[in-house]
């Protein structure tokens, strides 16, 4: 009986299966052993997988069964709520009981693990790639992004380069008069109205403006600081690299949200609220405008109506300070990374046969599946070829949304399903993510390597992190933050700066 992971089994210790004993699987996906026969393999490849948990439950394993009948594998999940994900990744890969696949969720997980990349703890795929008929066209320049000193370890789930903006009610914003913000005051202004001009009509100083939560990437705080023209991670000053937190626009986003913090235009305790408080601050009607990414606009209103049948939305991009620049903050091109611990994937051999499962996996009829889930159940086609996805988001993200997690590669390199969006303010929120794309501000150091940044740069950074807090919050003032600045930069960060510089200026020769 294959294992599923419960809530209980998630918090337990990590297990493995073994891949099953076979005959050695040839890269194009054909199995075979020595000489020119081919025969069939013994059985399904086993394998097991950690991904991150982005709903509230584990998925019944309807996907799973046919994932599992398209691919030829038996597959076992650890699903990890993705709030304790790298918690859990790090303990086990401290214990040696990782799985043979795990997706490290973001970039800054990536780089924490490339001291372990070059000492021989994942294998290298890059060279393996090309012998697959779907590996091999993933995109050079978003495996050049994930690589370590030009090699490549692992295979990226492809998203858009910024989905960032504003969610808003648009009820509210129109029986108060106001249009989308397109500068930062008049964001400051919706705010404000939201808070203090009863926009629900109940009588009661029961609202306010901005939800927001405990991460200044994915929260509000990096989308804003783009508005004020901070550049993203690291800025280009006189030719050398700089980092954000020393560039004047950071100071202006810590000082506009310590004025909405000291006025009450936020939630108060947003330090310390999670993602889910942070969306039913919103979902419930309690504030009026949520930045992050827009995407989110189409759960955000499923769960809305369920409390106000009357609920709009909206969305906007292109925000400025007065007489400033638009731009966004963006990605390098992708979420997570999945890669293949030598603990685990013992042999050359196994690692092939786990390579043509994800080769399968990128595979339009397998892709669509694990995102769109299946047809007539999870959505319907229309005459055109475009789908209709089933409204019922409550089946959709209890059978299908947690699979999503799973895919590599992405619209670019896989020809996927395209539905057609009959909630206005989802084909507002993907016309604004591709607009998105001529106004973006890129992190000039994700191809580069900073020795000091990958053993110290997540301790330093919570030293900038608990100074932003502690500024917005009015505990310290620009001279307390200066001097916290001043001690990232004696505890290591002035090698961060000089080894960036270094690998820049090399980069450009």
């Amino acid at each position: 009986m294959k294992k599923r992971y419960g809530k209980m089994a998630m918090a337990a210790a990590l297990t493995l299966s073994v891949v099953a004993a076979g005959c050695a699987q040839k890269p194009d996906g054909s199995q075979g052993s020595s000489g020119n026969a081919v025969e069939a393999k013994k059985g399904p490849t086993k394998i097991t997988i950690m991904a991150n948990l982005h709903t509230p439950e584990v998925p019944s394993d309807i996907i799973e069964k046919l994932l599992e009948e398209k691919t030829n594998t038996e597959l076992t999940f650890q699903w990890v709520p993705d709030g304790s994900y790298d918690e859990k990744m790090n303990a086990a890969f401290a214990t040696g009981s990782l799985p043979h696949a795990v997706y490290v969720k973001n970039q800054t997980s990536l780089i924490m693990y490339r001291d372990a990349i070059r000492n021989g703890q994942f294998w290298e795929v890059g060279p393996l790639l090309k012998h697959y008929p779907n590996l091999k066209n993933l995109d050079q320049n978003v495996l050049n992004n994930i690589s370590v000193d030009g090699k490549v370890y692992g295979l990226y789930q492809e998203r858009p380069l910024s989905r960032q903006g504003i969610i808003y009610r648009k009820d509210w914003a129109d029986a108060l008069g106001l249009k989308a913000p397109q500068t930062t005051e008049d964001l400051y202004n919706m705010l404000k109205a939201f808070t203090e001009n009863d926009p629900n009509k109940s009588g009661k100083k029961d609202t306010f403006g901005l939800t927001d939560r405990s991460d200044l990437v994915y929260g509000a705080f990096k989308t804003v600081a783009s508005y004020f023209g901070t550049p993203n991670g690291w800025g280009v000053q006189d030719g050398k690299l700089v980092p954000e937190f020393m560039h004047p626009g950071y100071m202006e986003t810590m000082n506009f949200f310590k004025r909405l913090h000291s006025e009450g235009l936020m939630n108060k305790d947003f330090p310390v609220t999670s993602k889910n408080d942070q969306q039913n601050l919103f979902i419930t009607g309690k504030a009026g405008v949520y930045i992050g990414s827009m995407a989110d606009s189409v759960s955000l209103h499923a769960k809305m109506i369920d409390v106000n049948k009357n609920v709009v939305l909206d969305v906007a991009n292109r925000v400025k300070k007065p007489n400033g620049k638009e731009g966004v903050w963006a990605i390098p091109g992708f979420g997570s990374v999945v890669m293949f611990p030598k603990s685990a994937v013992k042999t050359e051999a196994e690692l092939k046969d786990i390579l043509a499962f994800y080769d399968k996996l990128m595979s339009p009829e397998v892709a669509n599946l694990t995102y769109w889930g299946v047809e007539g159940q999870h959505y319907t086609k229309e005459a055109n070829g475009s789908i209709k996805p089933n409204p019922d988001t409550k089946l959709t993200d209890r059978e299908v949304k947690a699979y999503q997690a799973l895919q590599v590669g992405g619209p670019s390199t896989i020809k996927m399903l395209e539905p057609v969006h009959t909630l206005p303010v989802k084909a507002k929120a993907e016309e604004l993510i591709l607009d998105n794309n001529k106004i973006l501000i890129h992190d000039p150091t994700a191809p580069l390597d900073s020795k000091t940044f990958t053993e110290k740069g997540s301790r330093l950074q919570e030293i900038v992190k608990d100074a932003t807090y502690k500024y917005i919050l009015g505990s310290i003032d620009a001279a307390g933050f200066q001097k916290e600045i001043d001690r990232w930069k004696k505890d290591g960060g002035d090698n961060i700066i000089a080894e960036f510089n270094a690998s820049f200026q090399q980069a450009k020769k």
